[in-house]
């Protein structure tokens, strides 16, 4: 028989997948993967070493759903004609493995938009693919760098364990019901573009990730570095490490909080179930309850604090949220009360 003669890219995506074995990716991942039935992915691809990678290794390591995976590349449309160049490598790496493209280009960008803003319009947009498509997974490049990155950004603002832990590498029930997995998060950047470069791939480059606008690219061209030099060892794969143990520690707590069962069958906080309770249980729960109200408000960091007093002093009392309503401590029970109509 004949052997079937391959394209560029997949050429390189066996050579790649050589360099890199499913032993180095994610195991909750692979597991999820190795289940997930017939459905199809969507792998988001934005042309950059890290995304061409990870949908190389999809192709490679699952060659069952190579027939069922999506390249999906968001045009930000912030580069000029080299946003433009970026689409068009990603829609010929898709034909070369055979794969659905879907894009979307920002028609409309705000003139300096921030990494919030690029980041909420890049979600929507995979989310609707993956609605089209009724797919399964969205499949996203964070590797080990992104991890070191995230967690110094997120001790700026001042967050806990589930900041902390973030990016996980599986995050379910997520924008309409979505499942992201992230296989690379044990990968350093330098090992990933190494090994991509020796299997004969090739990648953009983004200019603007070189830049000092955004926080993140000043965290990774300055502080990261330097960081790293103070640390005299492998700061970023200490840092992945210390991620999967605050993830580790953020399911214990979520655990706990299942078997206390503090919220009953009204929506109300039940404060006997929490008492005597450490902070960060009563925190956590506090947190949740609020954000299964329809319009908790917008509470600051201190007034969140204040409510978290109040709490678990227990007296009766009543805290405002502004205009959406109350939030009622009374015998025994924390609730949600609207306000009263003039």
């Amino acid at each position: 028989m004949a052997s079937v003669r391959l394209t560029k890219w997949q050429r390189v995506a066996v050579s790649l997948a050589e360099r890199v074995g499913r032993d180095r990716l994610e195991p909750s991942v692979v597991e999820l993967a190795d289940q997930s039935g017939r459905r199809k992915w969507v792998v988001a691809v934005s042309g950059g070493a890290d995304s061409v990678a990870l949908l190389l290794l999809v192709w490679a390591h699952w060659p069952q759903h190579r027939d069922r995976l999506v390249l999906a590349h968001f045009d930000h449309h912030l580069r000029g004609s080299e946003s433009s160049k970026d689409r068009q490598f990603c829609q010929r790496v898709a034909r070369s493995l055979g794969l659905v493209f879907e894009f979307e280009v920002w028609e409309t960008p705000p003139e300096s938009p921030s990494e919030a803003q690029a980041r909420t319009v890049r979600l929507s947009f995979l989310e609707n693919v993956r609605r089209r498509h009724r797919a399964g997974l969205i499949w996203t490049g964070h590797h080990q760098n992104d991890v070191a990155e995230t967690m110094l950004m997120r001790i700026a603002r001042g967050s806990g364990t589930a900041g902390l832990a973030a990016p996980r590498a599986v995050q379910s029930n997520v924008g309409g019901g979505a499942t992201r997995v992230r296989p690379l998060l044990d990968l350093p950047q330098v090992e990933l573009s190494a090994a991509l470069k020796a299997a004969g791939g090739e990648w953009r480059e983004d200019a603007s990730n070189r830049g000092s606008q955004f926080f993140r690219n000043r965290v990774r061209h300055e502080v990261i570095p330097a960081w790293v030099r103070a640390a005299e060892r492998d700061a970023i794969n200490g840092a992945g490490r210390s991620r999967r143990l605050l993830a580790e520690d953020d399911d214990a707590l979520e655990a706990w909080l299942a078997e206390i069962n503090p919220i009953d069958v009204h929506g109300r906080l039940v404060l006997a179930r929490l008492k005597a309770k450490p902070t960060a249980i009563w925190r956590r729960i506090l947190h949740q309850w609020l954000l299964r109200q329809t319009d908790p408000g917008d509470l600051s960091r201190r007034g969140f604090d204040e409510l978290l007093k109040m709490a678990r002093n227990g007296r009766t009392t009543r805290f405002s949220l502004g205009k959406s309503g109350f939030v009622r401590i009374r015998r025994g029970f924390l609730f949600f009360e609207q306000p009263l109509l003039e």
